[in-house]
């Protein structure tokens, strides 16, 4: 953003220009900033509603191998993590306050 020096003055005949860049033309950024508590009050409220809509997750552990000769013996045990509605709904809040304060700010 080009700007005129001399806007307001009394000297018309000496016009100096100066080179403002947009991230700084009157206190703004030119980009959208994305500070650390922005991003980690986002993926709280994500992981919030992932939580109410799945209501949990499930993953698979091997807990036994066994080599018998020739033969490998493996036990794999499904286990079942539930998420609370209270805990969805509470990171759900505590995203929201982060991405409020973050912005207050700002």
């Amino acid at each position: 953003m080009w700007t005129n020096a001399y806007k307001n003055s009394d000297r018309p005949r000496l016009r100096r220009y100066h080179y403002i860049p947009a991230s700084s033309a009157k206190g703004k950024s030119g980009g959208d900033n994305m500070h650390p508590v922005k991003i980690a009050a986002i993926v709280l409220i994500v992981l919030g509603v992932l939580g109410l809509v799945y209501g949990g997750f499930s993953y698979t552990r091997e807990t036994h191998e066994t080599k018998l000769g020739p033969i490998e013996l493996s036990v794999k045990d499904k286990q079942a993590v539930n998420v609370p509605v209270w805990a969805g709904v509470g990171v759900i809040l505590i995203g929201g306050v982060l991405l409020f304060l973050g912005n207050k700010r700002s």
